[in-house]
């Protein structure tokens, strides 16, 4: 049986009663978790990471592992290896594929975790503040998913930033000004849903970067 130390944190309308902050227990992963991961081998084949040429399956796996370190379930697992299927290759296609596949639970997660399903995407800024927006009514599942993809998403500017500079930001549709504006305020928004540790690790992460563009 998995045991969990649990707090209880309050949010407005959209309590997140006795979430997992620290955890005591391992996530048992069984063959649904290996049949996601093949999906989404398949699904993101001939796509790698942004500037980088990385394969983005290593984005996925990075995801997951985030999601897994910091408790999550298989449901939620599974969709961290998925969170990118509906909006990069497929749309609503993809999200009834996923519902067959791993049913209904991993598909509002993802669906959580999607900023657009139609092609062309909406525009940039407009489809950033909604997704802002929205973070606010997400169930738990979708906010450990989604800050899993924004911390990993940070740790690899960071990196890449000490790297290459000013230059990076031609990699992004924001450019400097719009990707720091948006990764300060998914910060403040995800920290008015209640403050955990996976939290307090996006805003170190995101704080080093601003530090780095101010200089």
């Amino acid at each position: 049986m998995s045991e969990a130390v649990c707090y209880k944190i309050d949010i407005n309308t959209n309590a997140i009663a006795d979430y997992k902050l620290f955890y005591s227990f391992k996530t048992m992963l069984s063959e649904r978790f290996t049949t996601a991961l093949t999906y989404a081998t398949q699904l993101h084949a001939n796509q790698v990471r942004k500037g980088s040429g990385v394969p983005y399956i290593a984005h996925l796996l990075g995801v997951a592992s985030i999601a897994l370190e910091y408790g999550a379930n298989e449901d939620e697992a599974i969709a961290a290896l998925l969170h990118d299927a509906i909006e990069d290759q497929g749309g609503a296609a993809t999200r009834e594929e996923i519902r067959r596949r791993f049913g209904d639970n991993v598909t509002a997660i993802v669906d959580g975790c999607t900023d657009a399903d139609t092609t062309p995407k909406p525009p940039w800024r407009e489809r950033k503040e909604a997704y802002i927006a929205h973070i606010s009514t997400a169930s738990p599942s979708v906010l450990l998913v989604s800050l899993a993809d924004k911390l990993y998403n940070a740790q690899s500017i960071l990196k890449d930033y000490r790297v290459l500079g000013d230059s990076l930001w031609e990699r992004f549709h924001g450019g400097k000004e719009g990707t720091l504006w948006y990764y300060r305020a998914l910060v403040d928004t995800f920290r008015k849903t209640g403050t955990i540790i996976i939290i307090d690790d996006l805003e170190r992460v995101v704080a080093q970067i601003e530090a780095l563009a101010s200089k």
